[in-house]
């Protein structure tokens, strides 16, 4: 049965859990398909530990790690509330379609109602349809304030 749990950075179980998944996750197409750097494996845990913002939730099958999502605490100022970001969502490839992303979204629900946050957010990649399809079952729009304005988009600027 699995089972899902805010993760104790400081437990060396829960540190490595979350390096391999989301060395795993990097590695993969919808990750961007590189590992990690090793300046990212040896300071993330503990700059993760740092933030009072950071939310880990793993998921354990059988005492093995399978599934993770890492999240960061925002701010809307027009609901002036809390708004709780999944920056990171991942299955292990051996555990997927077993409906473990929807346990941790779940899990990452729970812990925003528990932060009184008026929503939660995240990205997809537009050709991920998987993800987008469990996203979408579980809530998730791209819908604005106004449809003549179009849809939400994501951007960024490298720095």
């Amino acid at each position: 049965m699995p089972e899902t749990v805010i993760a104790e950075l400081e437990n060396p179980q829960h540190a490595d859990a979350v390096m391999s998944l989301l060395d795993g996750y990097a590695v993969d197409l919808m990750g961007g398909g590189t590992p990690l750097s090793d300046f990212t494996k040896q300071n993330l845990i503990n700059e993760l530990k740092k933030r009072v913002d950071c939310v880990v939730v793993l998921c354990f099958v059988d005492s093995d790690a399978v599934a993770m999502a890492i999240c960061f605490e925002g701010f809307s100022t027009f609901a002036c509330r809390p708004v709780l970001n999944i920056h990171d969502v991942t299955v292990a490839p051996t555990h997927r379609q077993q409906g473990l992303s929807r346990l941790i979204l779940e899990k990452v629900e729970s812990v925003a109602r528990q932060r009184n946050c008026c929503k939660l957010t995240l990205e997809v990649l537009e050709g991920n349809q998987r993800a987008r399809h469990v996203y979408a079952t579980f809530g998730f729009s791209n819908d604005s304030a106004d449809p003549s304005l179009g849809k939400s988009l994501f951007c960024e600027k490298k720095l």
